[in-house]
């Protein structure tokens, strides 16, 4: 078995001095014209060629430079089988490369679903992935399928917390005993956090998505859960600043902050001077895009 997910993915950070995980987002409308073919419309068939070609394009710009990447399962889900066979040979070259893939498809279920879930992040999946988001809202049992398999295969999960869209303060922040719900949720998985620490790093396999977009939560989530990976959505596209996005974050051995991942989709692979027909233009707009996220984290870390 390898080592254990958070072990991996903080040495991954820690070589890289910074926390960029880059969203693979394939919004259909924000293809580049340089890829797009017929329609794009989902049930298209050279809708699904067009997104493999745009993404297998984007990939060897992005690998090299970044901690982790995080394929967006709804929008392969959308193309229909076609759509779910380019996802799953976009987490074989991500892997074949040695970064990790974390699959964010936010599931959560009971019982035998939960386990069918959770197969992907074991050696037995078709597309095995290093790490899931799951949903803890249908209870804390629903978690334990999740939690078994990350802790036979070194794997990981990420918990939905308190997440960046302005929606989230709908049901997360509403108070119950005198604290906000995401609260609640964190403490309840503090057992579970500290049971899949690494050896090699002592951050916790087990993680939890905590927001860019409201970093004095994060700091609060950072005290309930001490040893817990962060999954930061939020930051650029969606308006958090990288030093929000690392609020959470804590100084260790190395000096810099860490505790997780920050994660960038359209700010990365849809940067607006992308938008063309042009390769050369399209690289170069890419290269700067990561280049500038790297910069910002790689600071902000500092």
């Amino acid at each position: 078995m390898s080592p254990p997910f958070a072990d991996r993915l903080i040495e991954r950070c820690r070589r890289l001095g910074h926390p960029l995980c880059a969203g693979l987002d394939p919004h259909l409308p924000l293809v580049p014209p340089l890829f797009r073919r017929g329609s794009m419309a989902p049930a298209a068939a050279e809708t699904a060629a067009a997104v493999e070609d745009f993404l297998r394009a984007a990939l060897p710009r992005l690998l090299p430079h970044v901690a982790a990447v995080k394929p967006q399962s709804a929008f392969f889900e959308q193309l229909g089988w076609r759509g779910i066979a380019v996802l799953e040979r976009m987490i074989g070259a991500v892997r074949a490369a040695a970064v990790p893939v974390v699959l964010d498809a936010k599931r959560g279920d009971i019982g035998s679903t939960a386990a069918a879930y959770a197969v992907c992040l074991t050696a037995d999946a078709c597309a095995p992935a290093d790490a899931l988001t799951v949903n803890p809202y249908l209870g804390r049992d629903t978690l334990e399928p999740f939690v078994a398999a990350a802790t036979v295969h070194g794997t990981g999960l990420f918990v939905l917390v308190k997440t960046s869209n302005p929606g989230s303060a709908d049901y997360q922040d509403r108070a119950i005993d005198g604290e906000p719900l995401y609260a609640h949720v964190a403490r309840s998985l503090a057992e579970l956090s500290a049971g899949l620490r690494g050896p090699a790093t002592g951050w916790s396999s087990l993680g939890i998505v905590a927001g860019a977009t409201y970093p004095e939560e994060s700091a609060r989530l950072r005290a309930l859960l001490p040893h817990a990976l962060f999954l930061v959505p939020g930051y650029g596209a969606q308006g958090g600043a990288a030093h929000d996005a690392v609020r959470s974050f804590v100084r260790r051995d190395g000096g810099r902050l860490e505790g997780g991942v920050v994660s960038s989709s359209r700010g990365l692979v849809f940067p607006p001077d992308g938008n063309t027909s042009d390769a050369r233009v399209w690289e170069r707009a890419i290269d700067s895009a990561v280049a500038r996220a790297v910069d910002e984290l790689g600071t902000a870390v500092a």
